[in-house]
């Protein structure tokens, strides 16, 4: 192996379009697809990094996790845009990993949970960038998903940063 893969090289958006491609996949599974792209790429991979990338990609909401039947999933998540990183095309063909359908009903949950929990954060830390940032996933989470309501989430985010003017 020549290289290591960065923390850098996994983006978000790259990370849910391998996660697409089998629908949902466990964090195993994505790390285990990683190392097959970082293979291609005569590079190497650390499941630290990937831990790294993937809880940012949760944090900035292109990824969810969720739970399912006792297992922990990752699914594209409402701020993800998601890409195929190069040679992704080929992994479902490289690994035995089930394609699976997201459990909608309870991706949905995990990010209204999410997106409450990080807002209240944010507005107890009077945190102006974090609650824009959030504020700007609720317009996301409303384009992907029927059933989250995040009107609640969003006029909460929008009196705290009116007070702040």
């Amino acid at each position: 192996m020549t290289d290591d893969f960065r923390a850098s090289d996994l983006q978000r958006d790259e990370l849910a379009g391998v996660v697409d491609l089998f629908g949902a996949l466990a964090p195993g599974e994505l790390e285990e697809a990683l190392a097959e792209l970082a293979f291609k790429r005569q590079a190497s991979v650390d499941a630290d990094v990937v831990a790294e990338a993937v809880d940012d990609a949760i944090a900035a909401f292109a990824l969810v996790r969720y739970e399912n039947d006792g297992e922990t999933l990752l699914a594209p998540g409402p701020a993800a845009f998601p890409s195929l990183p190069e040679h992704a095309e080929d992994l479902p063909h490289i690994l035995e990993v089930p394609t699976r359908e997201v459990d909608r009903e309870t991706a949905d949950a995990a990010v209204a949970e999410r997106l409450r929990t990080a807002a209240a954060r944010a507005v107890a830390e009077e945190d102006d960038a974090e609650m824009r940032r959030l504020l700007d996933v609720t317009y996301d989470v409303d384009v992907w998903s029927d059933t989250v309501a995040v009107d609640d989430i969003r006029a909460r985010l929008d009196d705290a940063l009116d007070g702040d003017s």
